[in-house]
């Protein structure tokens, strides 16, 4: 397969009208496609609400399929809102309910069994994806395996945006920066189903799977790019910072590099520098992490973005 996921593609420009761009592709070239998203018992209904209502009904290119994973027992505002969800959405919904709190990862690779479609786009549960996402996104997954997208941060208010977290466009660039960190902003992305199966899934159990299940992918082979642009509004949440680490991170971070290393996605030096610069990061108190994290995407990914 072709890693450099470049070619002829030519990717939206920041801002562009999405309804124009759409139109220039033929039926043959916009598959169907099934967005992916699992709600638990910490998510607040109306920020549920919200996030289904901006893959759904608030897109300009509308999904084939939702697939929403329960992933567990939800308290009774939940379960009301998913209850309603084909209404929030104004499309029918494919609920996946699971017996036990199972983890993200889990939920995920059940969710996967039910998705009709190879091409599927992820959707957390309290963001919000702008409206032309998948206008821009799902045309360009004719010659891609893994496409995501920047993201904007958010706390309480989407209309008072942070930064903005972009990444390398290009296979070569992802490829590069998947030795020293995730890739991809997992918010964003849309992957082939078939691809994801083949490499073994998320394989739930730890954090970070989601770095885990792309690493696997670009060394299966899988032709990636990044939009240039924020297609979601990722929400920052109290405590964001506190659940990036301590030692239990510390050790699922460490066994990650191991992982990363033996399937040959790092070599020995990027091997000794991430145990060297992330396993500390993790044990640092959460107010100095989050000043490290911010000066450090400031230099090499987040900008100060305005929404049009």
């Amino acid at each position: 397969a072709n890693n450099s996921g470049d070619g002829d593609t030519r990717f939206p420009r920041k801002g562009e009208d999405s309804s124009p761009y759409l139109a220039r592709y033929s039926a043959e070239d916009v598959p169907p496609f099934s967005v992916l998203m699992s709600v638990y018992s910490g998510d607040d209904p109306e920020h549920f609400r919200r996030a289904l209502r901006s893959i759904s009904a608030d897109q300009d290119l509308k999904p084939s399929q939702i697939v929403l994973v329960q992933d567990g027992d939800v308290s009774a505002d939940l379960a009301e809102a998913i209850e309603h969800a084909g209404e929030t959405a104004g499309q029918e919904i494919t609920h996946v309910r699971l017996a036990h709190n199972s983890g993200l990862a889990a939920a995920l690779d059940a969710g996967l069994e039910h998705c009709r479609y190879d091409i599927v786009a992820r959707h957390d549960a309290d963001d919000i994806s702008l409206p032309q996402r998948f206008a821009k996104q799902i045309p360009l997954m004719k010659e891609l395996d893994i496409l995501g997208a920047g993201i904007t941060e958010f706390t309480d208010n989407p209309k008072q945006t942070g930064l903005t977290r972009t990444l390398p466009a290009d296979g070569h660039g992802i490829r590069t920066a998947a030795a020293l960190r995730d890739p991809f902003n997992h918010p964003t992305v849309v992957l082939r189903k078939q691809l994801v199966q083949q490499v073994g899934g998320y394989q739930g159990g730890e954090r970070m799977e989601d770095y885990w299940l792309f690493a696997r992918m670009l060394q299966a082979g899988a032709r990636a790019a990044n939009l240039p642009e924020s297609l979601v509004l990722y929400r920052i949440g109290d405590g964001a910072y506190q659940r990036r680490g301590g030692i239990d991170m510390a050790r699922i971070e460490l066994r990650l590099q191991r992982k990363l290393y033996c399937i040959g996605l790092t070599n020995k030096a990027q091997y000794a520098r991430n145990v060297f610069i992330r396993v500390p990061y993790r044990l640092i108190p959460a107010r100095l992490r989050k000043e490290l994290y911010h000066c450090a995407g400031k230099a090499l990914w987040f900008k100060k973005y305005r929404l049009e």
